[in-house]
């Protein structure tokens, strides 16, 4: 068991940008309320003190690997060689750049546009990449599902639903800082502990070793319906929210998860009024996915399919693969 799970409802805004711990208390969790994530570079150093040096479970909703179609064109071995490739002095430089007309996109330089732009479709951002249709912009757990919609294709940064920003801003500032520093017990006691990545580096629970946080990828719309919840109306109503509270704390006291009174009085209120209150409510939904699978309720492990395993990554707990239409 690890000494903490955590979930943080990712953003390119910082202030939009929340984290929900669950800190082991003696055979069950305490549910403690959601935080600003603050310095990203430093958060699983910060995590890994606050764990006393146990393993953390992390989860995140945001893209950790990259599409097949995009990845059969890269040189690298698997996708934690091609971000060390990104941190490589002189290795596509611009790769974070995120591109403001269709002629700047190339495969180096792959996440578009800046702003919206009459015309602008996938189709042509795929083509622009080499990829033969819109549909290789996208993971395949990207894709919708008899259980879900589907997601923003990884390299999109326009609109609400695009999570191209979001990755840029957690591959950049909190991945590759993070990426080979040396477990806890081989490295000076100053030294940041070891980042893993599921599914790339193993099964997501034996990867939870001491002196390691093991960051995997979430959805909330998956966190949801693992719970078994539903809501009614919208996540951007603090009323809608606040109608969810007692099934949600139900959900998570059947997990062995009991909320501080600061959690209870923010559920209960609808996760406050501001922009920020559907963000506090998604990174809640996470850390409670994340412990579902930690306690082996949800599975750990991805479809057979070694393209998942090596490049492109898939969503933590879920099983229903994508619609044939899809």
């Amino acid at each position: 068991m690890p000494a903490l799970v955590a979930h943080a409802d990712w953003s390119m805004d910082a202030r939009k940008r929340w984290i929900t711990v669950l800190r082991r208390a003696g055979p069950g969790w305490t549910l403690t309320a959601p935080r600003l994530v603050g310095d990203v570079r430093s958060l699983p150093a910060r995590l890994m003190a606050e764990a006393a040096g146990g393993a953390v479970a992390l989860g995140a909703d945001l893209p950790i690997g990259l599409p097949r179609a995009y990845a059969a064109t890269r040189p690298e071995p698997d996708f934690r060689a091609f971000l060390r490739s990104l941190g490589s002095l002189g290795s596509m430089p611009r790769f974070f750049d995120v591109c403001a007309v269709l002629e700047d996109v190339r495969p180096d330089r792959p996440f578009y546009p800046a702003r919206g732009l009459a015309g602008m479709t996938r189709l042509s951002h795929a083509l622009a990449l080499g990829l033969p249709d819109a549909a290789a912009l996208s993971r395949l757990c990207d894709r919708a599902t008899a259980e879900r919609p589907a997601g923003a294709p990884l390299f999109w940064t326009l609109g609400a639903n695009q999570s191209g920003k979001a990755a840029i801003a957690a591959w950049r500032d909190l991945i590759l800082p993070n990426l080979d520093a040396a477990p806890a017990d081989a490295a000076p006691a100053d030294a940041a502990p070891r980042l893993a990545l599921w599914p790339f580096d193993g099964p997501f629970r034996a990867l939870l070793r001491p002196g390691t946080v093991v960051l995997a990828e979430t959805y909330p719309a998956e966190a949801l319906r693992h719970l078994r919840l539903r809501l009614s109306g919208s996540k951007r109503r603090q009323a809608d929210r606040a109608a969810i509270a007692a099934p949600l704390l139900r959900a998570a006291r059947a997990l062995g998860a009991e909320p501080d009174d600061a959690m209870r009085a923010l559920a209960e209120n609808g996760f406050g009024a501001d922009a920020a209150g559907e963000d506090r409510f998604d990174s809640t939904l996470g850390a409670l996915c994340v412990l579902n699978v930690v306690l082996g309720r949800r599975p750990d492990h991805v479809p057979d399919d070694a393209w998942l395993a090596r490049w492109e990554g898939w969503v933590l707990g879920q099983t229903a693969l994508p619609s044939p239409r899809a």
